[in-house]
């Protein structure tokens, strides 16, 4: 069993702020999940350590921020990174509302490898988070803050009661080409392949690649080579998610 570490500093948060974190495993690609609650409220500086399969497919974790479960306990109770279920997400149907900050895992997958990208920025972005282990495999990371930093306009928000933006889109969750179906900015319809969806079409690539160029920044980035990080899974690595690093 490898065990997975959440832990939360406060960089970027008040003293008195706490965030939602989520965990959902894909269970249309396999049934290994972890024994640990979909959904929990972290305050700043916990830790939360747990058990997951070694062969844990399609695992990922997430914040929300800005929830409010008691009068609308589903996808849209947070700013960002809701879904269907309230403060537990569903099993099946859990995934989160863009933009999220997301990280990921497959273990043991093709190879005997360890698959994980720490950050997806697919679904846009919402805090900064780092995903590093214990034996010496590569750090992935988006570490600084597009939130409030986000400079493309068209991709600023959702925004809190005070003005204040609580994440960055992607060029495809703000529809910037107006056809997500066949859109070169989510790699869909005739841009469903590599090929047909290079970084060079997508929308503000180069400011989420740039900024972390650790992450994940569209669907088709392991060209980049820096986007989808291994590790040999004989080594039976533990891994640290940190949210704020």
């Amino acid at each position: 069993m490898k065990c997975l570490l959440v832990n939360k500093p406060s960089v970027f948060v008040p003293s008195a702020a706490a965030r939602t974190f989520t965990m959902f495993t894909d269970l249309n690609v396999a049934s290994n999940a972890p024994n640990y609650p979909t959904g929990w409220e972290a305050a700043p500086m916990s830790k939360y350590s747990f058990p997951v399969p070694s062969n844990w497919k399609s695992g990922r974790i997430w914040a929300r921020r800005d929830c409010d479960f008691s009068t609308n306990p589903g996808p849209n109770s947070c700013l960002d990174g809701g879904c269907n279920g309230g403060l537990l997400c569903d099993p099946h149907t859990g995934t989160g509302v863009p933009p999220a900050t997301v990280a990921e895992w497959t273990l043991q997958g093709d190879g005997n490898l360890d698959y994980y990208d720490g950050v997806s920025l697919v679904d846009g972005y919402n805090l900064p988070a780092r995903i590093y282990n214990n034996q010496g495999c590569p750090v992935a990371d988006c570490a600084v803050d597009l939130a409030s930093n986000c400079l493309p306009a068209p991709l600023k928000g959702p925004f809190t009661s005070t003005g204040s933006s609580v994440g960055c889109k992607s060029a495809c969750d703000a529809n910037l080409d107006g056809d997500p179906a066949n859109s070169a900015n989510c790699c869909s319809g005739s841009h469903n392949t590599p090929a047909t969806c290079p970084a060079s079409g997508v929308q503000f690539y180069s400011y989420f690649k740039g900024n972390c160029p650790n992450a994940y920044a569209y669907a088709f980035d392991e060209s980049s080579g820096t986007a989808l990080w291994t590790c040999n899974s004989s080594l039976n690595a533990d891994y640290t998610l940190t949210f704020c690093p």
